[in-house]
């Protein structure tokens, strides 16, 4: 498993790509950063958390704005099944309208704005789209 903040340009493109294009969910595993690293030395003293949380209240509006919305986000407590080196500490849950919808929206100058914030904060991240099963 690799850890990351951003993605590659193989995953944006297999993204958008991708048909059917219906609702999809996002499912976000976060790993904060004990301090935040701005890369231009702000907030030091400011936890990882704290900095993202920057991005994720606005990045929440937005997300409604865009029909979508944060279905669930919860703190990881333990692993049942499995073996992984560090737990994640966040899980949430993020529905949008499309993964059309997805892209337009992280390439918004706004998203992309808020960007800052959640770079400084995270120390990796998984984001992995789910959709609804195709009936068979």
């Amino acid at each position: 498993m690799e850890n990351k903040t951003s993605h590659t340009d193989q995953q944006w493109q297999a993204l958008a790509a991708h048909e059917p294009d219906g609702p999809v969910y996002m499912v976000n595993l976060l790993k904060f950063r004990a301090r935040a690293a701005y890369s231009d030395g702000r907030d030091a003293d400011l936890s990882g958390y704290a900095a993202y949380q920057r991005y994720a209240e606005p990045m929440a509006a937005l997300i409604e704005a865009s029909g979508g919305s944060v279905v669930h986000s919860s703190v990881v407590t333990a692993l049942v099944v499995g073996a992984v080196a560090e737990l994640w500490d966040v899980v949430a849950i993020v529905q949008y309208p499309s993964r059309r919808e997805f892209i337009a929206l992280i390439e918004t100058e706004q998203v992309q704005a808020l960007q800052v914030h959640r770079l400084a904060g995270l120390e990796g991240q998984l984001n992995i789209v789910t959709e609804d099963p195709t009936p068979a």
